[in-house]
């Protein structure tokens, strides 16, 4: 079945909570059933309503849980025609490198507070061990 292609125009026309599209990464999704269902809750859905919520939708980081339940509203894709928003950045299946320069100091505060537990702890009992001997 070939898929259905809707203008910018087409998908502007449904943004109310009975009728809602949205447009990400070119492919067009009814979101009408999922509305009140959206842990982010409706409003959000509500806003990027009948227009291109790629940005909104990736800034947010959903999960790929969130992706595979969006994939069942899925009904088409985008037409481009002159005028139209341009499309937003696509993000790369390969993530950046994490910024693990601020890891180690998190570690070493952790076994700081740990030894220093340790020790406190092994200290009282030797005070207590030597009180009972006097």
């Amino acid at each position: 079945m070939a898929d259905k292609e809707f203008t910018y125009q087409d998908v502007a026309e449904h943004n109310t909570k009975k009728d809602l599209f949205v447009v990400i990464h070119d492919k067009v999704y009814d979101t009408t059933k999922f509305i009140d269902e959206h842990p982010g809750g409706e409003e959000v859905l509500l806003d990027v309503g009948g227009q291109d919520a790629t940005e909104a939708f990736e800034d947010v980081g959903h999960s790929d849980e969130a992706r595979e339940t969006l994939e069942k509203y899925y009904v088409g894709t985008v037409k481009r025609k002159p005028g139209d928003p341009a499309p937003k950045a696509t993000v790369s299946a390969v993530s950046p490198p994490a910024d693990t320069s601020g890891a180690g100091l998190g570690t070493a505060l952790y076994a700081f507070v740990f030894i220093g537990g340790l020790a406190a702890y092994f200290g009282y009992q030797y005070l207590q061990s030597q009180e009972t001997k006097a």
